[in-house]
C-alpha cells in the first residue's frame, strides 16, 4: 500500500500540520496506516514449532529439512 509521505515530519502528539500532503489527507478523512501485527504472531508461532521439533522422534535424516518450505 503506497501512501503519501509527510513533509512535516509526521504528526506531533497526533496534531496534523495543514499544508502537509499526508496530514491534509488525514484531515480529509483518509484511513491511517495500520501496521501488520499478524506477521509477528506467525513468526512467533513458527519459532515455537521449530523449538518443539524433535529430529529423533520424527526420524529425520542426517540433515533435518522439516521446516524448509
Amino acid at each position: 500500500m503506497a501512501t503519501t509521505k509527510h513533509t512535516c515530519g509526521g504528526p506531533v502528539f497526533g496534531r496534523k500540520t495543514p499544508g502537509c500532503p499526508r496530514c491534509d489527507e488525514l484531515l480529509a478523512g483518509a484511513e491511517p496506516v495500520r501496521w501488520d501485527t499478524r506477521r509477528r504472531f506467525d513468526d512467533a508461532r513458527r519459532a515455537a514449532e521449530i523449538r518443539a521439533h524433535d529430529c529423533t522422534e520424527n526420524r529425520c535424516g542426517p540433515v533435518c529439512t522439516a521446516f524448509d518450505w
